[in-house]
């Protein structure tokens, strides 16, 4: 209750200083017109001898009386002085509303449902069936029971433009809380819109970074965007910001080239494209597969090479991507033992979630696993134990969970035994409403 009470105080504070805002900002503009008016008459006179001068006789009785409003609301402090020449009113900050609606919507949650909040599934993981194309009872029943963070979708999830609006419209309905809805649209090969049929696919990025021109990536992420928004999508997990090595299969033409300041400048300029266009990106696969061989699919990836390789080679790529304002950053399961110590796979380590990426790199949006239903994972770690060591080490989203049923429970026991805070959990919820909810402020 102790804790409610200062939430509320909290928000009432919020709201003032809001307020507080608003009222400077009305007087700013009315002092700014007595001064105009008063140039205009000849010179800077008193502010009902303004008043009498101005044509409509209304709109002067509202002006004088919003004043005298202003000036009782003050508490007997002096009339406002006009501003210095030039000077515009503050624009109105939103980070108080956003961080209001941010903090409202988590206030408002169980711990069971915070908990669902941290997934990111596919539909068939949420509902039980085999193949979704439409949102119905099914879908929102479940939504109901299990608000989850996200649903990723794939081309056996599309029939046609009608369908895929209609089927992510209603889901986006059904959902109690703000909810993402993601696809894996990078171009070129992974491009299941594309690919079926309800876009033009924009080519490889390969080819995007060989032409040499950020243009052309923004472009790209521009046209992915635009179209994903208007399906009603709002997360790409795209673009790859691995630097490839010569002869990696791995990543392939997925990736914008081998060099890293080109590829630097490319996956900013698709991040800008992409978020201006109203959709989330996702930078991957941190910290870098680009000269990694093997694949998570089959089982353990792992490199040698020590923290200073990646500074020097793979980190300014997905540093640009982050000063570029991506939403997201998925962490690889790559292993490296020069770095962490161990085999520990990067996505449930500490040191390069929270301590490299986190405060090294100073990212502070949604860090995501890579999906935890590979080899990689699941030959080592039971779908409860990966989504908890994942949320231990500072990741705040687990995307395709083995068993979501299972990584689910073993997600509420872990805050329920103490073994993850409620704390935690409320800060990546904060991260992720943040970024959920920004743009019914934009």
């Amino acid at each position: 209750m102790a804790d409610k009470g200062i939430q509320q105080e909290e928000m009432e504070r919020k709201i003032y200083r809001h307020k507080r805002r608003v009222r400077n900002q009305i007087i700013s503009y009315i002092v700014i017109t007595i001064i105009f008016a008063g140039l205009i008459a000849g010179g800077i006179i008193g502010v009902r001898k303004i008043v009498d001068i101005i044509n409509d006789k209304k709109q002067a009785e509202e002006l004088e009386k919003q004043l005298e409003e202003i000036s009782n609301a003050e508490d007997g402090q002096q009339a406002v002085e006009a501003p210095s020449e030039g000077l515009e009113p503050e624009p109105e900050e939103e980070t108080d509303w956003l961080e209001g609606m941010v903090e409202e919507s988590i206030a408002g949650m169980t711990l069971e449902d915070k908990v669902a909040g941290l997934f990111f599934i596919t539909p068939e993981a949420l509902t039980g069936m085999d193949t979704v194309t439409q949102a119905g009872d099914t879908t929102r029943d479940k939504l109901g029971e299990q608000p989850v963070g996200g649903l990723i979708y794939s081309s056996k999830n599309m029939l046609d433009e009608a369908q895929l609006k209609e089927m992510l419209q209603n889901t986006k309905s059904y959902s109690k809380s703000a909810i993402f809805l993601g696809v894996e649209e990078e171009g070129g090969s992974i491009s299941p819109v594309a690919e079926s049929g309800l876009a033009e696919n924009v080519g490889k990025m390969a080819d995007i970074g060989a032409s040499a021109d950020a243009s052309a990536a923004q472009n790209a992420g521009d046209t992915i965007g635009s179209y994903l928004a208007g399906y009603g999508f709002n997360v790409n997990f795209a673009p790859v910001a691995d630097v490839m090595a010569e002869g990696n299969t791995l990543i392939g033409d997925r990736a914008f080239g081998t060099d890293q300041g080109q590829v630097s400048s490319m996956v900013s300029a698709f991040v800008e494209g992409s978020q201006a266009a109203g959709v989330s990106t996702c930078l991957k696969y941190f910290p870098g597969l680009g000269d990694v061989t093997g694949n998570a699919s089959e089982g353990m990836i792992t490199s040698d090479k020590a923290i200073e390789s990646f500074m020097e080679r793979d980190f300014p790529a997905y540093q640009s991507g982050i000063s570029a304002g991506a939403d997201f950053v998925m962490v690889s399961h790559l292993s490296l033992p020069n770095v962490t110590g161990d085999n520990t796979p990067s996505s449930l380590s500490g040191k390069m979630v929270t301590e490299i990426l986190r405060q090294q790199l100073g990212f502070t949006g949604i860090i995501i696993t890579d999906a935890m239903n590979v080899a990689a994972i699941t030959e080592y770690y039971t779908a409860d134990e990966a989504a908890v060591k994942a949320l231990q080490a500072g990741a705040d989203m687990i995307f395709m969970p083995e068993d979501y049923a299972t990584a689910y429970t073993g997600v509420l026991e872990a805050v329920q035994s103490g073994s993850l805070t409620e704390e935690q959990i409320n800060e990546s919820l904060r991260r992720i409403f943040r970024v959920k909810l920004r743009d019914r402020l934009e």
